[in-house]
C-alpha cells in the first residue's frame, strides 16, 4: 500500500503513461485487449447472460468496446455493436481491434438500446474536452432515459475525466471500469454521481511509468499518511502527545465543545478550551477531562497561547463574526505553531483577506472552509480541485475545502480528494468535529497536509459506521472503533508499539 497506488491521473497524464508504457515495450494493442477483457468480466460478474449493446466511439475508448464485445460473444452472450462514424476511419489500436470483430457494426443510434439487457458505454473516454452533440448526444440522452444497466468504459461518455464536469450530457453508469489509475473526475462532483461503482482494473501497465509523471493528486487514503500517524507508544505520556487549545465562543458554546472533544478523542494529550468569562460556567460545568481557561481581560488569549507547550490552536467554531475572533486568529498565527482556522475565523476576514493571507504566510496552518466561506475569501475559478489548489498557493496554508468531495490542497501543489464521506454528515456540528480532529492530529506532530487528510478520512469512516440518524456527538463517541479499524492496516511489526 503506497501513495502511488492512489494517484489520480488527469487524461493528459494518462496519455503520458500510455506513451511511457509503449517506450517500455508494452504494446497498446495488448493494453487494449486487457481493458476489453476487464470490461467484459465486469459485465459477466454482475449479470447473467442477456443481450448486450456495445456503443463505440471513434477513438481508443471505442477500441476497448470492440475488445470487450469479442470477449462477451466468445462467452456466449448475444452482442450488438454500434459505432459513431465510419469503421474505416478508425486508427491505431482501435482500428486493429475493430478488425478482429467479425460481426455486423451498426451506426450509433438509440435503436441499439431496443431489447438490450446491458449496455457497454464506450463512446467517449476521460479525455473529452468539448460538449457532446449530434448522434452521440442523442444516444447518451436516450441511454439516460432508458434506465438500463450500464457499464461505462473509463468514464461515462460525456464526463470530463479531469474535472468531473458533465459536458452536455452523460448517462449514469451502474459500473465504471477504469484502467491503471482513477481520474480526478471519478471522485469530483458531479462526476462521482454518474460513475456508479468504480472498478479499477490492472491491465498490465508498468508501475514505473509514474516515475516520469510524478503525480500530485491522490485519492485520500491511509496510504498517504498512515506511516506517519501518531500512534501512542510505550513510554509516552500526555505531555508528549501535545496540548490542543480551542478558542471558545460566548454564545454558541456547543461548537467549541465538540471540537475539543474530537481533539481529545483523536489523541491530543491535553486539551484546553479558552472560554470568555461570561460563558466560563457553561464550559466548566460541561467539560470534565478537558481543561477550561477563563478569558477575563483583553489579551488573555494571546497570553494563554504564548506558552510554547500549547502547540496546536483552533479558532472559529462558534466564535462569532466579531473583532475578538479576528484578534484570536491573528494571535494564534503569530505563535508560528500549528493552527486551524474554521467557520467564523474565516468569515471574519471576508473584507480583510490580505491581512489573513499575510498572517498565514509560512505558518503551519490548515483552513477548513465550506463553499460559502471559500467564496468570501478567494476568487479562484474552475473545478473544485483547481480552486482549492489555487487558494492554497495564494494563502500559503493547507486548504481543506469541505463537501461530499472534500479537496485537501497544500501550497506546494499536492492535493487529495476525499471519497468516503456519506451524505449523513450534512448536519450541523459535524464540521466542528472535523476541525477538532485536525487540531488533535496537529498537536501530536502530524504535518498539516497529512493531518487534514487523516482527519477527513477518519471523519468519513466514523460516519459510515454510524449510518443514518447520525448526530455530531456520535462521531466523537465512535472514533475509537474507527481508530481500531485503522490500526489493523498497520504492518504487523508496528501493531505492538
Amino acid at each position: 500500500m503506497k501513495p502511488a497506488d492512489y494517484a489520480l491521473l488527469t487524461p493528459a497524464e494518462m496519455a503520458a503513461a500510455d506513451r511511457a508504457a509503449a517506450t517500455a515495450g508494452v504494446a497498446g494493442t495488448i493494453l487494449m485487449e486487457a481493458a476489453g477483457r476487464a470490461v467484459a468480466e465486469a459485465v459477466m460478474r454482475r449479470w447473467s447472460p442477456r443481450p448486450v449493446s456495445v456503443l463505440c466511439g471513434p477513438g481508443n475508448n471505442g477500441g476497448d468496446g470492440f475488445a470487450a464485445a469479442r470477449r462477451l460473444i466468445a462467452a456466449g452472450w448475444p452482442v450488438r455493436i454500434g459505432l459513431l462514424g465510419d469503421r474505416a476511419a478508425l486508427r491505431g489500436e482501435a482500428q486493429e481491434h475493430a478488425a478482429r470483430w467479425r460481426g455486423d457494426v451498426e451506426p450509433l443510434s438509440p435503436a441499439l438500446l431496443d431489447g438490450a439487457g446491458v449496455v457497454v458505454d464506450a463512446i467517449f473516454g476521460a479525455g473529452l474536452s468539448r460538449p457532446v452533440e449530434g448522434a452521440a448526444r442523442r444516444v447518451i440522452e436516450a441511454l439516460a432515459r432508458s434506465r438500463l444497466p450500464v457499464v461505462a468504459v473509463d468514464v461515462p461518455s460525456g464526463l470530463d475525466g479531469a474535472t468531473g464536469a458533465v459536458l452536455g450530457a452523460a448517462a449514469p453508469a451502474t459500473i465504471t471500469v477504469t484502467f491503471f489509475r482513477k481520474k480526478p473526475g471519478h471522485l469530483l462532483l458531479p462526476g462521482r454521481l454518474v460513475c456508479g461503482e468504480i472498478q479499477l482494473a490492472d491491465i498490465g501497465m508498468p508501475p514505473a511509468v509514474l516515475d516520469g509523471i510524478r503525480p500530485q493528486t491522490f485519492e485520500n487514503h491511509p496510504a498517504l499518511w498512515l506511516d506517519a500517524y501518531p500512534w501512542p507508544t510505550h513510554g509516552t505520556h500526555k505531555y508528549k502527545r501535545g496540548h490542543a487549545v480551542v478558542f471558545g465562543g460566548a454564545i454558541l458554546t456547543g461548537a467549541a465543545r465538540l471540537a475539543a472533544h474530537a481533539a481529545q478523542r483523536v489523541g491530543a494529550g491535553l486539551t484546553t478550551v479558552a472560554a470568555p468569562a461570561a460563558a466560563f460556567p457553561i464550559y466548566a460545568g460541561a467539560l470534565q477531562s478537558i481543561l477550561v481557561a477563563k478569558l477575563a481581560r483583553a489579551g488573555d488569549f494571546a497570553r494563554l497561547i504564548a506558552d510554547p507547550r500549547h502547540n496546536a490552536i483552533l479558532v472559529g467554531p462558534g466564535a462569532g463574526v466579531a473583532p475578538e475572533t479576528r484578534r484570536a486568529a491573528l494571535a494564534a498565527l503569530a505563535t508560528r505553531r500549528n493552527v486551524v482556522l474554521d467557520a467564523d475565523a474565516l468569515t471574519v476576514f471576508a473584507k480583510q483577506r490580505r491581512t489573513l493571507f499575510k498572517a498565514l504566510a509560512g505558518a503551519a496552518a490548515v483552513i477548513t472552509p465550506h463553499e460559502g466561506e471559500f467564496a468570501r475569501l478567494f476568487s479562484a475559478t474552475g473545478d473544485k480541485l483547481a480552486r482549492a489548489r489555487a487558494a492554497a498557493a495564494e494563502c500559503g496554508a493547507v486548504v481543506l475545502l469541505k463537501g461530499t468531495d472534500t479537496v485537501i490542497a497544500a501550497p506546494d501543489g499536492r492535493a487529495a480528494i476525499n471519497a468516503n464521506a456519506p451524505p449523513s454528515l450534512a448536519t450541523g456540528g459535524t464540521g466542528d468535529v472535523l476541525a477538532g480532529l485536525v487540531l488533535g492530529l496537529l498537536a501530536q506532530g502530524l504535518d498539516p497536509f497529512r493531518a487534514a487528510g487523516a482527519a477527513c478520512w477518519l471523519h468519513g469512516d466514523v460516519a459510515q459506521d454510524c449510518g443514518l440518524g447520525l448526530v455530531p456527538e456520535d462521531l466523537v463517541a465512535r472514533l475509537p472503533a474507527a481508530l481500531a479499524r485503522l490500526a489493523v492496516r498497520l504492518p504487523i511489526d508496528r501493531r505492538a508499539e
